[in-house]
C-alpha cells in the first residue's frame, strides 16, 4: 500500500500588531520559530514540513530560519493565507495536509501524530483538537484533506475565510451541522483550554519564557500545562487575553 502523503505547514511572519516579530524573539538563545519547528520536525506522521511566509522584505529572516533547519519554504499573500497555503503545496500533491501556526512555540509533536490519526482512522475531510477545544490555546492543530483545502481555496469569499485559512471548512462541517466536509473534534477528555502557550501580546512571551526556563524545550504539552496549574502566579500573566482575538476581530470588521 503506498504510503500517504501528509504535509505539514506552519504560517510565519513578522508583520504583528500586538507583538512585532513575535516568532524571531529568543528564549534561552533559540528563536520562538527555530523552537516551534524543531518540535513539529519530532512528529512522526507528517511526510514534509513547510514555511509559509509573506513576500514582505522583512520575513526574508522567516526564510532564513527554515534554509538554516533544511526546511522548504513558500512566500505569499500577507491577508489571504488561505491562498498562501494553497499555493505553498502546489508541486507536492499531498494527500493530507496539517495546519499548526508558529505562534505556538510548544505545540506537541505526539498531539499532532494523534490528531492525525485520527483524520485517517475515520476517513474524515477535517480534523482538529480546536472545534471545542479541551487543550490550552498554543497546542492547535487542524487536519484536512488536501481535497478540503482545494474546495475552500475555490469557494471561500469572505475576508475571514481566506485570512484564518480554515473557518470554511469547519463552518461547513458535519460537527458543526454541516454537509459539505466530515469532521470531528479530537479530545481526550482533558479540559485545558483556560490555559495559553501560544504567543500573542508581550505577557504571552513572559509566560514562555519562565515556562522554557523551568522546563525547557522538549517536554510534552500535558507537562507544561500542569507547571501553569502549579504556579498560578505565572498561569495569571495572560489568563485575561481572549483566544481567537485575531478571527474575532476579522469577523468583527465584516
Amino acid at each position: 500500500m503506498e504510503q500517504l502523503r501528509i504535509i505539514a505547514i506552519t504560517q510565519a511572519r513578522t508583520g504583528s500588531t500586538r507583538l512585532p516579530g513575535k516568532v524571531l524573539k529568543e528564549v534561552n538563545g533559540k528563536s520562538l520559530l527555530e523552537i516551534h519547528l524543531k518540535r513539529v520536525l519530532r512528529s512522526t506522521k507528517i511526510s514534509g514540513l513547510i514555511v509559509a511566509t509573506t513576500t514582505n522584505e522583512e520575513d526574508s529572516a522567516i526564510v532564513d530560519i527554515a534554509n538554516t533547519l533544511g526546511l522548504k519554504s513558500s512566500r505569499g499573500s500577507v491577508n489571504d493565507v488561505l491562498d498562501r497555503f494553497y499555493q505553498a503545496l502546489q508541486g507536492f500533491s499531498p494527500d493530507y495536509v496539517v495546519r499548526i501556526t508558529s505562534d505556538c512555540p510548544l505545540v506537541d509533536p505526539i498531539l499532532i501524530d494523534k490528531i492525525v490519526q485520527h483524520t485517517l482512522d475515520h476517513n474524515l475531510d477535517y480534523c482538529s483538537n480546536t472545534l471545542d477545544p479541551s487543550y490550552p490555546d498554543g497546542q492547535d492543530v487542524e487536519v484536512m484533506k488536501y481535497s478540503a483545502l482545494q474546495k475552500a481555496w475555490h469557494e471561500a469569499k469572505l475576508a475571514s475565510e481566506r485570512e484564518h485559512v480554515t473557518p470554511y471548512i469547519w463552518k461547513n462541517s458535519s460537527y458543526k451541522g454541516g454537509s459539505l466536509f466530515t469532521s470531528d473534534n479530537f479530545q481526550e477528555g482533558f479540559s485545558y483550554g483556560h490555559l495559553r502557550m501560544t504567543v500573542d501580546e508581550p505577557k504571552d512571551l513572559e509566560v514562555i519564557i519562565r515556562i522554557i526556563t523551568h522546563l525547557g524545550f522538549d517536554k510534552g504539552w500535558f507537562d507544561y500545562a500542569q507547571y501553569l496549574e502549579e504556579n498560578p502566579e505565572i498561569k495569571r500573566f495572560n489568563e485575561t487575553i481572549a483566544r481567537n482575538e485575531g478571527y474575532n476581530k476579522s469577523l468583527k470588521k465584516e
